[in-house]
């Protein structure tokens, strides 16, 4: 499929600009964007609640992965993000929904959510890699925290970690966090973390923090200038009336283009400055 036929299907899409700005792009202008080149690129999906009864989470999860790796086909993704409630409470769901996942043709990375029922070293041994950890892709650097535990609270992120993380990445141009449940209560499923909010508004590279956990969500909400990206669901019982996937380009003039696919055509397309 052509960019500009692509886009025509994925509407509306948003670039966040810097210090927090965010601009609509109608169709027209974000065809121009195809001009611009796209430094980075990857996919963020959350809540496919693998087990989760009298629902089909073997066909949600085998659809958005051949989605994921159709558009990856099409126009490569550097990397994927699972941004928590992989599973449904049961955790011998996990190996059933990791190999599912591993259907992914390119990396992927995941977060807890307050249905991922297991210890931090538990889910150390089934990913291989710790509940908060980061990584890096040239100027860019992805913090993925875990905002719950194996009792399934509702928990606000280790402020400590974040807080030397940030200070270890501060010279990067962008900072992209993903954490399942929303931190600053801005959705009746969120928390309110105050000192989280004030570390973010002190770091002014986050360009982005993706929440799950809402499966009724999929815009950009704003708090004191920080951008908090919802991604809807792929699984789960409830939600918006699509399951799909959000999309984000890192531009060559370091601005963000975003959109979701659902997950056959785009919307909700937004540009972070």
């Amino acid at each position: 499929m052509k960019r500009k036929e692509f886009i025509r299907l994925a509407t509306p899409a948003f670039l966040l600009l810097a210090g927090g700005k965010i601009l609509k792009v109608s169709n027209g202008l974000l065809t121009g964007q195809e001009n611009k080149k796209v430094k980075l690129r990857f996919v963020v999906a959350s809540d496919g609640h693998y087990g989760e009864p009298k629902t089909e989470y073997e066909n949600f999860f085998a659809t958005a992965v051949s989605r994921i790796n159709g558009e990856h086909g099409r126009n490569p993704f550097s990397f994927c993000v699972i941004n928590g409630d992989i599973i449904h409470n049961e955790k011998n769901f996990f190996p059933a929904a990791k190999k599912a996942l591993d259907n992914l043709h390119m990396k992927y990375y995941v977060s807890q959510g307050n249905h991922d029922h297991v210890t931090a070293e538990e889910w150390q041994a089934i990913w291989s890699i710790p509940v908060n950890y980061d990584f890096v892709q040239e100027k860019n650097s992805f913090l993925i925290g875990t905002t719950s535990n194996e009792k399934g609270e509702y928990l606000c992120p280790d402020v400590e970690w974040f807080s030397r993380k940030l200070e270890e990445h501060k010279q990067q141009d962008n900072i992209f966090i993903f954490l399942h449940i929303n931190p600053v209560k801005q959705t009746n499923n969120a928390v309110d973390c105050p000192e989280l909010l004030t570390l973010f508004e002190n770091h002014k590279n986050i360009r982005a923090v993706f929440n799950g956990h809402d499966h009724d969500e999929d815009r950009i909400k704003m708090k004191n200038n920080v951008p908090f990206v919802f991604d809807a669901h792929f699984g789960g019982s409830w939600g918006t009336s699509y399951r799909g996937f959000r999309v984000v380009e890192v531009l060559k003039d370091n601005s963000v283009l975003t959109y979701i696919m659902n997950p056959a055509e785009k919307i909700n397309e937004a540009a972070i400055g």
